[in-house]
């Protein structure tokens, strides 16, 4: 098959992944294999290949927002027929035994396995998941539309979870890209009032035109305190205005994977009156279905920028260049 290979950590910029043509994948017992269509690209990506996590299988297919359709079962696999349209995500197992797995929390599994970090992903014509951590895709989403629902959307529906936003509440977000352009949407469809902060100028004009009932590039300059927030971008140096701009009593959620250094901040401004700062460490198999239920309802469309699996290189360079707007798909099959 061909995929683009990640055989050494390098920066984005010297084009580190390789397209070639590798061995097709076969499924062990309980998986599936699955001819890509699709697969959304992500920071998290990005932090995989230029060493931000550390190294945990080289060499490797990235991609974790795989959307194609069932091409071969591994010996009693049951759960979805072949032709079935199916995601991929972040998640690719968890233990089922550790006390968070017994507790419902297998996002914080002690062994869990990751999809195009621990195991191959989707920048390749076939994939290779367990059946239990595959996803069906619900038909309101075309294949491009539904890929980046099972990251950016997974996580960004988490997020929201973590952030506590009462009803009809307030919402800042910090960054706007591919999990932050599906939030807002849904932050709106629940009754809310979004403010949104980021340096683009393109996803200033974006999150306006979605909906956002302030844009500027200061978190100084948000008009109002609101009562939660995301902070989507990588930069500790933010949580401190993030944490000025709550109400007292709000909550701040921290969104990714990897983030810069957080400063020091004083605490009667940040953190008193009952301020809580989470973070968000991956997502559950619930996390999953409930954003995937409810984006169907609405019906949540994320808007996406299409991309040749042989311009992956590329992609991401433009996604590290906050270049994308909304969410990047490669197209696979």
């Amino acid at each position: 098959m061909k995929a683009a290979v990640l055989d050494r950590i390098a920066p984005i910029g010297t084009s580190p992944l390789s397209l070639r043509n590798v061995p097709d994948p076969s499924p062990g017992p309980g998986e599936i294999r699955v001819r890509v269509r699709v697969c959304g690209i992500c920071r998290t990506d990005l932090h995989v290949i230029e060493g931000d996590l550390p190294s945990r299988r080289l060499p490797v297919i990235p991609g974790h927002q795989v959307v194609g359709t069932v091409e071969a079962l591994g010996e009693g696999s049951r759960r979805f027929p072949v032709g079935e349209r199916v995601g991929i995500a972040w998640l690719a197992r968890a233990c089922g035994t550790c006390g968070f797995c017994a507790a419902g929390k297998e996002n914080l599994c002690e062994a869990p396995l990751f999809t195009g970090y621990h195991r191959d992903g989707g920048f390749a014509e076939y994939a290779v998941v367990p059946e239990a951590f595959a996803y069906k895709v619900p038909d309101a989403f075309g294949d491009a539309e539904a890929a980046p629902l099972l990251c950016a959307g997974i996580i960004g529906y988490r997020a929201l979870a973590r952030a506590e936003l009462p009803p009809g509440g307030t919402l800042a977000l910090y960054g706007f890209g591919s999990s932050a352009h599906i939030v807002l949407q849904l932050a709106l469809h629940r009754g809310a009032t979004a403010y949104v902060c980021t340096r683009g100028a393109s996803h200033r004009e974006m999150a306006k035109s979605m909906g956002a009932a302030w844009v500027g590039e200061d978190p100084a300059e948000i008009p109002v305190r609101t009562d939660s927030a995301i902070l989507f971008a990588p930069a500790g140096e933010l949580v401190p205005p993030s944490l000025r701009a709550l109400k007292r009593g709000g909550t701040l959620a921290l969104a990714g994977i990897h983030m810069t250094d957080v400063p020091g901040m004083k605490y009667e401004e940040c953190l008193f009156y009952e301020k809580n700062l989470r973070s968000v460490t991956a997502n559950t198999r619930a996390d999953g279905e409930g954003l995937l239920r409810e984006a169907a309802e609405i019906p949540l469309l994320p808007k996406v920028t299409l991309f040749p699996l042989e311009e992956a290189n590329r992609a991401l360079q433009m996604l590290k260049a906050d270049r994308i707007a909304g969410s990047g798909v490669l197209v696979v099959g």
